[in-house]
């Protein structure tokens, strides 16, 4: 099993009201999963946002904690809720309903990872969907409450940034002729996760690191948003999807030559952001 949960970092002195997360981060695959696995331990790493993790791990620098996934996305997916569980996948669970992310193997408990490939040959008992859900799914949601109920007490506002990365070729239905690709895409479930001014404020702090942005487009954020999304309560959350070519190797999962430019670009933009929940971005955000 994988060693933690999760795995938490405080800044040294809390400054702001954002919380950044990276759920699909995690890459600590045990071996007893390895070993059940039809997937080579390169494929099955296919879905996990490598190293969003280290892009962001200076956010506590900026006053804001940082929690990450400990477990990998094919083993447990933190960004599902735990009742999308898959009757295709776990043993003696009854269909009930459509949930299109389910039918496409990609609940709570995967059972694809990229480009549709299966991860088991057969399926896995409810015992062991359970077991994951209890010591992984569990524990990651209740120390991200727990941040984002702190950070709501002490600055009247919360704001979680939801740390994502994307395939290059992820934005191809979007591009328009002319136009540069998007670099970023901010989902905001179309404005029911997060007011407009805090999103127009996160998405100002990448165009001014001269990136490109767009929105909820194809990727408009997913359980995390929707569950810790409330605006009108002054609970905001927003996901940021990475181009992962800026930054890393695709093929060989790798970070490529652009990888400690683009976080020292991507530090400045994480100052920026924190600075939006910090109590004089508060006011300018009022203004």
């Amino acid at each position: 099993m994988p060693k933690a949960a999760y795995h938490l970092t405080h800044p040294q002195r809390r400054t702001t009201s954002v919380v950044f997360s990276s759920p699909h981060s995690g890459c600590d695959y045990p071996w007893s999963f390895l070993r059940r696995t039809t997937l080579n331990t390169h494929t099955v790493r296919s879905s996990e946002d490598a190293f969003v993790d280290r892009l962001f791990q200076d956010a506590p620098r900026h006053g804001a904690p940082f929690i990450k996934a400990g477990a990998p996305r094919a083993f447990v997916d933190l960004n599902r809720a735990e009742d999308e569980l898959d009757p295709a996948l776990i043993d003696g669970l009854r269909k009930s309903g459509h949930n299109p992310r389910v039918a496409s193997g990609l609940g709570v408990i995967p059972r694809v990872v990229a480009n549709g490939q299966a991860i088991y040959s057969g399926k896995i008992t409810m015992a062991e969907a359970t077991r994951r859900i209890e010591t992984y799914w569990r524990p990651y949601h209740e120390a991200l409450s727990a941040q984002f109920d702190q950070a709501h007490l002490m600055f009247g506002q919360a704001i979680l940034v939801d740390c994502h990365s994307m395939p290059h070729e992820a934005v191809d239905s979007v591009v328009r002729m002319g136009v540069r690709r998007p670099d970023i895409v901010l989902g905001d479930r179309f404005g029911a996760a997060a007011a407009a001014d805090v999103v127009d404020r996160i998405e100002e702090a990448f165009v001014n690191a001269g990136l490109v942005v767009t929105r909820n487009t194809p990727f408009a954020g997913a359980y995390v948003t929707q569950r810790y999304g409330r605006p009108s309560r002054n609970r905001h959350a927003v996901q940021i999807e990475i181009d992962r070519a800026l930054y890393m190797n695709e093929q060989l999962i790798r970070p490529n030559g652009h990888f400690e430019a683009f976080r020292t670009l991507l530090n400045g933009v994480i100052a920026d952001i924190a600075a939006i929940g910090c109590p004089t971005g508060q006011a300018l955000a009022a203004e």
